[in-house]
């Protein structure tokens, strides 16, 4: 069995820490990573501490779906399923929450559904017949019938922009990503889209910086080796997703260009479908923690009050800044 010692060493930080963050001492004055990293390290030992357990007898066991296939391939994992049992804990005592991850077509027993990005209305049908509480993160609802959180997305690079090229002042802004075509829609295609129009409307989009191709590992390293040799990499990129960083910041290894001394690197990171190997980085968040808390906020109050009037929220994306850029 863990101890708060065990969790205390994994966290960095005291054991008294340790024990009043886990027990909801609201007097105790901690940063959100750091609290993050507590339960994170405790859910990960297993440990659970005497007030979590009393608790638990108390809990109401929910099974979440998370509806993800228009934003992520299907043959790619949701790394971030993982630690979302981990945020409930630190949101709320009432519910003990499983997260499973849903497919088109494939009905599944659940209490609730989280559903990112637009999706057809022979989808929203099927995610109908799982669950009356549905709240869509990112979607083009407007007939009111369920909860919804807008996440800003173009506003948000809108600002990425502005911090690399007016306040940063490097002198272009170019693109490695990728486009899926799967049989329920394309991924990828809007993030490229609208920091295309951002830059034309700045008249500072230089198709030649902008290098498209699959979202995969393999697909990032081509397109960036490609670009170095070919003279067509821009001052600072934007890389489209996590897979294709992996494979681009790879070649940038091999071939010696220094981040950020030779390019500087802001990573999109939405779902995540890796572990994050550039905690550091520069990054932009798209689904950073608040979003899935308002969802999650608003999908208990659909279950426990069983609420029929639909509640939009409008929440930024984040802009991690990092040693990358």
């Amino acid at each position: 069995m863990a101890t708060i010692k065990d969790v205390a060493q994994a966290a960095q930080v005291s054991a008294a820490a340790v024990s009043r963050v886990l027990n909801k001492d609201d007097n105790i004055s901690v940063t959100p990573e750091v609290r993050a990293r507590i339960f994170q390290a405790a859910h990960a030992l297993g440990y659970v501490s005497p007030r979590q357990r009393k608790a638990a007898e108390h809990k109401t066991h929910l099974v979440i779906g998370v509806a993800d296939w228009r934003i992520i391939r299907p043959d790619r994992p949701n790394v971030r399923l993982s630690s979302l049992s981990c945020l409930v804990q630190m949101m709320t005592d009432q519910y003990e929450v499983s997260f499973v991850r849903l497919t088109f077509g494939e009905p599944q027993k659940v209490d609730g559904i989280i559903a990112l990005g637009v999706f057809s209305e022979k989808e929203i049908d099927f995610l109908r017949s799982l669950s009356f509480a549905i709240v869509f993160v990112n979607s083009n609802q407007h007939n009111y019938e369920f909860d919804q959180v807008q996440v800003d997305f173009d506003r948000d690079q809108e600002q990425m922009v502005f911090y690399l090229l007016d306040q940063k002042r490097y002198t272009g802004l170019g693109y490695i990503g990728g486009i899926y075509d799967g049989p329920n829609g394309r991924i990828g295609a809007h993030r490229l889209a609208a920091i295309q129009r951002i830059l034309e409307e700045r008249g500072q989009y230089d198709p030649r910086t902008f290098h498209v191709g699959e979202i995969s590992r393999e697909s990032g390293y081509a397109l960036a080796k490609k670009a170095v040799e070919e003279h067509a990499l821009a001052e600072a990129i934007l890389l489209g997703s996590d897979e294709v960083a992996e494979g681009a910041l790879e070649a940038f290894r091999e071939l010696g260009i220094r981040v950020p001394k030779d390019v500087a690197v802001i990573i999109y990171q939405d779902i995540q479908t890796l572990e994050s190997k550039w905690p550091t980085g520069t990054c932009l968040e798209m689904f950073p923690d608040y979003v899935w808390e308002n969802a999650l906020e608003l999908l208990f109050g659909r279950i426990s009050q069983r609420r029929s009037q639909a509640v939009t929220v409008t929440v930024p994306t984040h802009l991690k800044i990092g040693d990358t850029a």
